[in-house]
């Protein structure tokens, strides 16, 4: 993995090649329409160049008109966007796809992910994928929400890995097995709900935000990267998004790394993979 050298110029190499921001902007539950919009353009000229929307989010117009109205070339940003539960299947997704594709106005999206595994489903919807990514629609194409056998599943049957598995993860759910598969296979672990939605306020990181002279947000969104977690904390303040981004000027040591790891109660905000009604 490239240096941790900040939010806006490297990022870990993914497996198929692609570089991807350490830190992006998160949409899930930000209203389409002036409010994602707001938070996208802040996010853009704050200097974040990934943005992750889906199309469950029902925000990607807003999303992508931000996009044109950002003035930033094209080239130097990252949007990922995820094909939802009740449009998965291979031509259903394929369907999914380029609707996702016209209401962000993108030419290419830049890493295209299932959402959920869906029972019965997911693999077809893998198979569309590997298609889009063949074909130049998608520059890279992973999973959202999947647990190891899902994962083996699809790579025992299409023998492609996805390049990034996106779940919930945080102090309180540190999900040690899935992140050392996923180092193990190559597979760019990614956070959703970073941030505990909100549950900061937990003594260990009241602790170490003072220690370090940074927020229990920072706390958070540092130990994510230090252990190689891509991150995505969601706002709609502008100077929340700026200082989600202050994150790369101070190091945890090993030992609070280890100590926040110890806060693990397996505690999930969302569904359960593995018991969830698609």
């Amino acid at each position: 993995m490239s240096q941790l050298n900040g939010p806006f110029t490297g990022g870990p190499t993914l497996r198929d090649g692609v570089t991807m921001p350490w830190l992006g902007l998160g949409v899930w539950k930000t209203k389409d329409g002036d409010e994602v919009i707001h938070a996208v353009k802040s996010a853009i000229e704050i200097g974040y160049r990934s943005i992750d929307t889906a199309s469950a989010y029902k925000n990607e117009e807003g999303v992508g008109q931000a996009i044109q109205e950002s003035g930033v070339p094209r080239e130097e940003l990252f949007i990922t966007t995820k094909v939802f539960n009740s449009e998965q299947g291979y031509e259903q997704t394929l369907q999914a796809y380029e609707s996702s594709r016209k209401k962000l106005g993108l030419d290419v999206i830049d890493l295209y992910l299932i959402h959920w595994p869906v029972k019965d489903k997911f693999r077809e919807t893998w198979k569309a994928l590997i298609h889009l990514q063949k074909e130049g629609y998608v520059k890279s194409i992973g999973v959202s929400n999947f647990q190891t056998h899902h994962l083996n599943s699809i790579i025992e049957d299409t023998g492609v890995v996805p390049v990034v598995n996106q779940v919930e993860f945080h102090p309180l759910l540190s999900q040690r097995e899935l992140l050392k598969y996923c180092q193990d296979q190559n597979i760019q672990l990614e956070a959703w709900s970073p941030l505990l939605q909100g549950n900061l306020d937990i003594p260990l990181l009241q602790d170490l935000a003072q220690k370090y002279g940074k927020t229990p947000a920072q706390i958070v969104l540092r130990w994510d990267i230090q252990q190689g977690v891509i991150t995505i904390p969601k706002s709609i303040n502008a100077d929340r998004i700026r200082e989600n981004a202050g994150i790369f000027d101070f190091t945890l040591s090993d030992e609070d790394v280890l100590a926040i790891e110890g806060l693990n109660k397996n505690h999930r905000y969302g569904p359960d993979p593995d018991n969830f009604n698609f």
